[in-house]
């Protein structure tokens, strides 16, 4: 853990010390909104999109930083996995849960502002998408990583199981956001 504050520690201070300063955010999206949309529906889109950013920047900032290797890709499924697991035990739980952690925030904020994203599949193929647009960025920018499919791999399921945490706030609202069809009338005799 002591690497993981030595490489990642000013990543994890700068937000941190950024609460403050998106919480006042959030404040003036909702007050911008109050006019044209009830208080309730202000308050989960602003949430919503803030979350989503803040909570996806700070993994995605970690992954794009540069390191001294030659880059490389891993295009074989579950190959980096399987070398993770059989290898250091703090090196696998860092890698695992550090990229199931990288669209954790989009996933989880994602359905709750924007409806038709509602749903694991369609949570995991934003993920993916997202995670396929960092790997190529990692390899075209010669950031001396290894890109992988594995890290797609992880990287959607973490937004998917994100998303699933936070059901019962969108799929309440999606329920009742969606049309009630009228019952079919009934001839009367």
């Amino acid at each position: 853990m002591t690497r993981v504050w030595r490489d990642w520690g000013g990543v994890l201070l700068a937000a941190g010390a950024a609460l403050p300063v998106l919480a006042l955010v959030v404040a003036g999206l909702v007050r911008v909104r109050r006019n044209t949309l009830p208080a309730a529906e202000a308050w989960w889109r602003s949430v919503a999109e803030v979350g989503a950013v803040a909570g996806t920047v700070p993994w995605v900032w970690m992954i794009l930083t540069p390191r001294a290797a030659p880059r490389a890709v891993d295009a074989v499924p579950l190959h980096d996995l399987v070398d993770l697991l059989t290898g250091a035990p703090t090196t696998a739980v860092v890698q695992v849960v550090g990229n199931l952690l990288v669209f954790a925030a989009l996933g989880f904020f994602a359905p709750v502002r924007l409806a038709g994203l509602a749903g694991p599949g369609r949570l995991f193929l934003l993920g993916a998408a997202g995670s396929v647009l960092v790997e190529v960025l990692q390899y075209a920018l010669d950031l001396g990583r290894v890109s992988s499919v594995d890290d797609v791999l992880l990287n959607a399921a973490g937004a998917v199981l994100a998303g699933l945490l936070s059901r019962p706030w969108w799929a309440g609202r999606r329920a009742a956001s969606a049309p009630q069809l009228a019952a079919p009338a009934t001839p009367r005799r």
